[in-house]
């Protein structure tokens, strides 16, 4: 089969368009022919050595689409989804033709979502859903502030948010784009600068009861200021600043509740079922695909993930 495979860390450079030998299924385990997989920022650090974990050489990418080709009877002809945080680091990834996943990880895509559509969605609506439905619990009639909201997770958050019945403030150095299923669902833009907490205390009566910071770093002693008392503020990121001071007296005093995020911890088997709740909010309509940007072929990988790098806004999605 056709593969990317790094050999050293580097830019996007060291990538090689190389043939390995096509995986073949066991007991544990299924072969699913990608049909697409899209290209994430975790991605280009990984290629780049941002990862101590990462075994080379490896074939990278977490997200992916596909249908499956060797396994249980049960399996065989499903399209299938998924997306995991060990697949592109300690075992191959979703970069090549085919892909062995253990039976665990397989769960069937939405009928509503191309493959293209599908390979875009794994990490960020996985770790939207794991901040907003595992871990803050949000509530219908509760206000979500999602700081970064024109993001890739935050856009997201958004979409999880509203179908589950909450009011959406978004924050961002811009406003997001009615062309955007985000753009579209919010409730309120409120700029990200400076007036930021009043303005979210304004429209909220004294704060919001959960925080999703998608930034991190820079942004979150903001974002601790933007949640009313006993709220709960979601972190993802460090960017810009990865050591962070704020008022303890003033945390313990309205007694915030601080979540860390990482999706990456979670394997392609352990992601599975985040993916399988996500389908029926895609079956509905409630949760629809991200826009797609830009897409190259398999062996155009290393400009699919200079793109990337580049910061373009949208997904990036290579098809096999």
């Amino acid at each position: 089969m056709k593969a990317i495979q790094l050999k050293t860390f580097g830019n996007p450079e060291v990538l090689e368009y190389v043939d390995l030998p096509t995986p073949q299924a066991d007991a544990d385990s299924a072969v699913v022919q990608v049909k697409a997989a899209s290209v994430n920022p975790s991605d280009v650090k990984n290629v780049s050595g941002h990862f101590e974990h990462t075994v080379l050489p490896r074939t990278p990418g977490r997200d992916f689409s596909g249908v499956v080709t060797a396994g249980p009877a049960e399996w065989l002809g499903a399209e299938v989804w998924g997306t995991g945080g060990d697949i592109g680091f300690t075992r191959d990834g979703t970069h090549a033709e085919f892909i062995k996943l253990p039976l665990a990880a397989l769960s069937r895509k939405p009928t509503t979502l191309s493959h293209t559509e599908a390979a875009a969605i794994g990490v960020n609506f996985v770790v939207a859903w794991l901040g907003t439905v595992e871990y803050a619990d949000l509530q219908a009639g509760e206000t979500i502030a999602v700081i970064g909201a024109g993001g890739g997770v935050g856009g997201a958050v958004v979409q999880i948010a509203k179908a589950r019945g909450a009011r959406v403030i978004a924050l961002d150095r811009h406003p997001l784009s009615a062309d955007t299923p985000a753009g579209r669902l919010i409730d309120d833009y409120v700029p990200f600068d400076e007036n930021a907490t009043a303005a979210i205390r304004a429209l909220t009566g004294g704060g919001a009861d959960v925080v999703y910071d998608t930034v991190g770093g820079v942004a979150f002693e903001t974002a601790l200021s933007l949640v009313k008392r006993r709220g709960r503020v979601l972190e993802i990121s460090a960017t810009g600043k990865r050591r962070v001071e704020f008022d303890l007296i003033d945390f313990y005093h309205n007694e915030t509740q601080l979540f860390g995020v990482d999706s990456a911890k979670l394997g392609v088997a352990e992601s599975a079922p985040l993916m399988t709740a996500l389908v029926e909010g895609f079956e509905s309509g409630k949760l629809q695909g991200p826009a797609i940007a830009q897409e190259f072929p398999l062996a155009r990988a290393r400009e699919a993930y200079e793109t990337v790098a580049a910061g373009t806004r949208g997904r990036v999605v290579i098809t096999m």
